[in-house]
């Protein structure tokens, strides 16, 4: 047996390891974030396309970052996002570049079939666009998930070439050691390929602890353990019965008295000072990023009306009138020249 004694060094780095590992509990809480979260950003990612986005079941991984670049050496597209209000951190949406040309070419107005997969700053601003509202939405179920206010810094879009740590941020570089989210993506008709989601191992487990003290802290919501193993969780507004000495017994209602009408006329001169927003409209018109971009001094847009015909008159953004369009001493005026029927009115207010 040697003689030799461990330094303090070495006493102090063996008694601060820690197992680096994901517990069964942690990754269930992570899949949970990703498939609620990113669920709902594929929502809004398909009213963008137009076309049906699905994110399937999330599969969660531990990996060393150079083990992920050597695992996946092609060239993709990265969004960068921040969280700065209620979690702080970092994490990478690492998409492939054909599927990002596909969603590129999909928001500038193609088809998605012959994709351009030169991306050029056009399209560039387009993936950043949807990237910023899928993960935005993201980052509001995330909310409602934990239970505090989630709010990210915009996404920052780049093609990464994944051939070494440098292209990565700090927070990626110092550690190392990620958490790898997997999806199916699939876009109806065009791709059906994988993304991945990636987090700093410390990230990861904050997002972890954050969602299972959430769980823990709402004993008659179930506890973590159950809802992360395909448990879904209770739907907001529904009324569980009450446990009463071990018994289930429904919860019982107070009696509704109804209250007499007022008598005698209202009073209408309380309503006499309220502000009402009045605006016209002269039409409108639906537009595709690309032809918005390619707009200059003195482009012309051309609205779903024909010049001379009446104009929407609105209160609050509700449909009242019609009109013309006067001049009265060199200013613009309306005429109204028809006034919504009371019906059409009520049904304008719902």
């Amino acid at each position: 047996m040697s003689n030799e004694m461990l330094s303090q060094e070495e006493i102090n780095a063996l008694l601060n390891e820690e197992a680096v590992e994901l517990t069964p509990l942690e990754r269930d809480a992570l899949g949970e974030i990703g498939n609620i979260s990113f669920g709902s950003g594929a929502t809004a990612l398909s009213l963008l396309l137009n076309r049906r986005v699905e994110l399937n079941t999330p599969n969660v991984e531990l990996s060393e970052l150079s083990e992920l670049i050597r695992k996946y050496p092609k060239p993709c597209l990265v969004a960068e996002v921040d969280y700065t209000t209620g979690l702080k951190g970092t994490n990478l949406l690492l998409i492939q570049m054909h599927d990002a040309a596909v969603i590129a070419d999909l928001m500038l107005g193609g088809d998605g079939t012959s994709p351009n997969m030169e991306l050029g700053d056009m399209e560039i601003s387009a993936i950043s666009e949807a990237m910023n509202q899928m993960i935005g939405k993201a980052s509001t179920s995330m909310s409602s998930l934990f239970e505090l206010r989630v709010e990210i810094a915009p996404p920052r879009t780049r093609v990464l070439s994944m051939k070494n740590l440098e292209e990565f941020s700090s927070q990626f570089i110092e550690n190392n050691l990620v958490v790898v989210v997997y999806f199916r993506l699939v876009i109806e008709g065009l791709v059906d390929s994988q993304i991945m989601l990636v987090i700093p191992y410390p990230f990861a487990r904050e997002m972890a602890k954050t969602l299972i003290d959430v769980d823990e802290q709402a004993p008659m919501e179930g506890k973590m353990a159950g809802q992360l193993k395909g448990n879904p969780r209770k739907p907001e507004g529904r009324v569980e019965p009450k446990m009463v000495d071990g018994s289930v017994r429904p919860i019982q209602f107070g009696t509704l008295e109804s209250t007499p009408p007022l008598e005698g006329p209202g009073n209408l001169n309380l309503l006499l000072d309220v502000p009402l927003e009045i605006s016209v409209e002269l039409g409108s018109t639906k537009m595709r990023i690309k032809e918005i971009l390619e707009l200059g001094i003195g482009s012309v847009i051309e609205l779903d009306r024909l010049a001379g015909e009446l104009v929407d008159i609105l209160v609050n953004g509700k449909l009242i009138a019609k009109g013309e369009v006067v001049v009265i001493d060199e200013n613009f005026g309306v005429k109204i020249t028809d006034i919504v029927s009371p019906f059409e009115r009520v049904n304008n207010l719902q």
